[in-house]
């Protein structure tokens, strides 16, 4: 199980993020960064800044990219730059990427099945690298990370994705999609392809809007406790989803409370017991993509026949009730365009009455 062995060392990886990174992230769209200057228009020069204000400077679009993983690459080939990408690290599995780039995403050359290495993204030829996650020493590659010096000695510019590389400095616990909205902002300033950035989060934005519209009267005690069950993270020891992490505003837009959105990071590993004396109403089995509908539905039932037969989670309301969703891993705790439908699935599901799902 070559997909769940990888995401279950990523994820792993996750829990020890320290990024050097201050940023403003969180509550409300008010605090989100400011937009990038020529994101709509594609003007050059256009700057962007990383997790510390630090500005980088495009005179023109980027042309030879590399990103760290396939959420950087989704957002890049929905942009319409993917023909730009010539490498990425954590190749996205078979299955993961939308239909509409499936196959343009395929044809991208795998520098790393984890972080790529130093020594080959430096000299991968590449003008700009797109980096997820900060400074996790490169996430298996070979060598740690490049400095800033080295970047810069290799021609390559460093852009981060700041909805997930700096949530260790997040100040508080995010509640919207302001920042993902943001980095495809960045990229589509960075790459000339601010038009298409725009259509892209307008749709984000109005299929939340459907949905925080039809809840704005939803009171506190109405939102049901919600826990997403990371299955691919490993079943000995449950990992929760705080409240930095993207997934916790996918959650609360959709109206449901993340049980765990109280610890101050994104991931972190709890136990069972803990788990239990939350007492979720809902329960999300997050499984990665297996590549075929086939193989979903096995590991979805692998994961639900888990929580029915496991001592520690069998008596809960939530499990003999069977409030499972079936909603993958990636589109909720990956930063991009699909966090949007995935609200609208979850307030669907556990707020029937208000919401309804749709395309």
């Amino acid at each position: 199980m070559r997909s769940r062995v990888l995401c279950g060392i990523a994820a792993a990886a996750a829990l020890l993020t320290a990024t050097a990174c201050d940023t403003t992230e969180g509550g409300g769209g008010s605090e989100a960064a400011p937009r990038t200057a020529g994101a709509v228009s594609g003007a050059f020069p256009t700057k962007v800044a990383d997790c510390t204000g630090k500005e980088t400077t495009f005179t023109g679009p980027a042309q030879r990219i590399v990103t760290s993983n396939g959420s950087a690459l989704e957002m890049l080939l929905q942009l319409g730059a993917g023909d730009r990408v010539i490498g990425t690290g954590f190749p996205p599995g078979k299955g993961t990427l939308p239909a509409a780039v499936a196959d343009q995403g395929a044809k991208v050359p795998v520098l790393g099945e984890m972080g790529i290495a130093k020594e080959k993204l430096l000299g991968s030829g590449a003008d700009t690298y797109v980096d997820t996650f900060g400074s996790m020493d490169m996430m298996g590659g070979a060598g740690g990370a490049p400095t800033e010096a080295e970047f810069t000695a290799a021609g390559i510019k460093h852009v981060y994705l700041l909805s997930t590389a700096c949530t260790a400095s997040a100040k508080g616990a995010r509640t919207d999609l302001a920042e993902v909205e943001q980095d495809i902002r960045r990229l589509g300033a960075v790459t000339g392809t601010g038009a298409k950035a725009e259509e892209l989060t307008a749709a984000m934005e109005t299929r939340v809007k459907a949905v925080t519209t039809a809840l704005k009267d939803l009171p506190a005690d109405r939102r049901p406790g919600y826990f997403f069950f990371d299955f691919d993270a490993g079943t000995k020891q449950p990992v929760a989803l705080c409240g930095r992490q993207v997934a916790n505003a996918v959650i609360t837009l959709a109206g449901a409370r993340n049980v765990f959105a109280d610890c101050d990071s994104d991931f972190r590993p709890v136990s069972w017991e803990d788990v239990v004396a939350k007492n979720p109403d809902w329960i999300q089995l997050g499984i990665r993509d297996r590549g075929s509908e086939a193989e979903n539905t096995k590991a979805y039932d692998e994961a639900e026949r888990f929580l029915r037969e496991f001592p520690a989670t069998k008596a809960l309301p939530a499990v003999q009730q069977g409030h499972f969703l079936r909603i993958g891993s990636e589109v909720t705790t990956i930063a991009g365009t699909r966090n949007a439908e995935t609200v609208q699935r979850i307030a669907a599901t556990v707020h029937p009455d208000l919401v309804r799902n749709g395309s």
